[in-house]
């Protein structure tokens, strides 16, 4: 059996305690029935001292939940990983900088079309009221730049205030009503190639497409050609050996894709609604080990 080490959340974190385990259930079942065993191990103890995993010839970094708590260790850890040559997955320069959503804005400027976006810092109703008068939208949309799962996000109108906005850099984007009515779609990529697609709404009243908001998650079997296109485009613009990638976009309710979440690191490939069950990631596997 070959041995894969794969990189879950700080034990001392009991945010994922309920809902890793059943994510590397699917993955083990996949990855067993080609002859590879999945051992998970914490990303926070391989910060100081990646010794352990030099010892694979893969490490998955597909459950590392959690970072966004502790970003500096994230960034030394990745950086520590580079440093030792640990053979990890997706990279660990990509899993550096995609921890930040700052990234989003240097892909815009390769020409990937991203919803309008305000950059700032330490949040205030200015900040809001600017977004307001730029945007012409109803609602905008304020998150931090490191999050994950719709944390410390937020969705206000004109005159709401501002409680417990994100502490130091954000973002501030107008609400697509679209996400409502057509829901985002999600389109995953397995070592270049196109797997499965899933479209994912909020339940009604709420804005977050997560499953822990009850966000609802039906498979698309033959996703528009122009969402495709613009994944191709956004995995062109980042022109980096990437074993795994979740596209994330939504339609601007005139016809065109807006690019909302390049997800590298640690995303649900949601392998239920992929009609091989996470087969062609296994493949993606076995080719990246030779």
């Amino acid at each position: 059996m070959t041995r894969i080490a794969v990189l879950t959340p700080d034990p001392h974190d009991a945010s994922y305690a309920g809902q890793w385990p059943g994510v590397l259930a699917r993955l083990s079942e996949a990855m067993a029935a080609e002859g590879i065993t999945l051992e998970p191990t914490p990303w926070t103890d391989h910060v100081e001292d990646a010794t352990a995993l030099t010892d694979y010839p893969l490490v998955l970094a597909v459950i590392a939940w959690g970072y966004h708590r502790d970003h500096a260790r994230w960034l030394a850890a990745t950086q520590g990983w580079a440093e030792a040559g640990i053979a990890i997955a997706n990279p660990a320069s990509v899993l550096g900088w995609n921890s930040d959503k700052a990234y989003l804005g240097r892909l815009q400027d390769r020409g990937v079309p991203i919803a309008a976006t305000r950059w700032c810092k330490d949040v205030t109703l200015a900040d809001i009221n600017a977004a307001f008068a730029e945007f012409g939208s109803e609602q905008v949309i304020v998150k931090p730049v490191v999050s994950a799962g719709a944390f410390r996000t937020l969705r206000l109108s004109p005159g709401q205030p501002l409680i417990e906005p994100p502490v130091g850099r954000a973002m501030i984007q107008p609400y697509l009503p679209t996400i409502a009515s057509e829901g985002e779609l999600s389109l995953l990529f397995f070592g270049g190639r196109f797997s499965h697609a899933v479209n994912k709404r909020p339940v009604p009243g709420d804005f977050r497409i997560q499953v822990q908001f009850g966000g609802l998650y039906t498979p698309v079997a033959d996703p528009p050609a122009a969402a495709l296109a613009l994944a191709a485009q956004v995995l062109e613009a980042i022109d980096e050996a990437l074993l795994y990638a979740r596209i994330d976009m939504v339609p601007n309710g005139t016809g065109r894709w807006l690019l909302m979440e390049a997800e590298l690191i640690e995303p649900d490939f949601y392998l239920a609604s992929a009609p091989d069950r996470g087969a062609a990631f296994v493949r993606a596997v076995q080719k990246r080990l030779g």
